[in-house]
């Protein structure tokens, strides 16, 4: 038996979302399990992560923005332009305050599921990918291809989906959160530093 009851933690976070949010979430958190099974990682706590990463999406932008203040978690520049960008930070914090999740392996996985870090745990490049191409997501041009490669190099696929994301944020009017730009440099460096070294970059 598990640490987590997964049937109690959805039927608690589906009070806290839409209808399409909750969709979403499970099939993050179903995708989130069959990419831990690929690459050897914790099933449950990516189950967990999968299905917390976006608890606190539908809080409204302004309320994000005085949660955060009333529990002293930072907000920078570009964050308070685009608060949306909040719920990672926000939904680490009420993971463990309100769904009793203490695993920091999982917080940083919430933490970090939309901006990507550089030297991300294998966790989170899993919830990170997991988020962008579980079956519900539809919209991203090259997504085919991309989780093609998801099952067969997480490194490499984490770099594709912060280039992609990069490329769509930078031809609109999006704020861009410097830790994406930091996190697709780490991860173009290393796959092209280690390819031509016939090293594996998968774990």
């Amino acid at each position: 038996m598990g640490s987590y009851n997964l049937i109690k933690l959805q039927k608690k976070v589906k009070k806290e979302l839409d209808a399409d949010r909750f969709l979403h979430t499970l099939g993050v958190m179903y995708t989130s399990a069959a990419l831990a099974m690929r690459y050897g990682e914790d099933i449950e706590k990516a189950q967990v992560a999968g299905l917390l990463h976006d608890c606190a999406k539908c809080i409204p932008n302004d309320k994000k923005i005085r949660m955060c203040k009333e529990r002293q978690i930072e907000i920078s520049k570009v964050e308070l332009k685009s608060p949306f960008l909040l719920h990672s930070k926000l939904g680490a914090y009420l993971a463990k305050e309100k769904y009793g999740v203490e695993d920091p392996d999982i917080l940083s996985a919430i933490m970090w599921h939309t901006t990507g870090r550089p030297n991300m745990t294998r966790l989170e490049k899993i919830v990170f990918t997991a988020d962008y191409i579980e079956p519900q997501r539809c919209k991203a041009e090259n997504l085919p291809k991309v989780r093609r490669l998801a099952f067969h190099d997480l490194n490499l696929t984490v770099c594709r989906i912060l280039e992609d994301t990069l490329h769509y944020l930078d031809s609109g009017q999006a704020e861009i959160d410097p830790m994406s730009r930091s996190a697709y440099r780490y991860y173009h460096n290393l796959f092209y530093e280690t390819e031509d070294k016939g090293h594996s970059i998968t774990s």
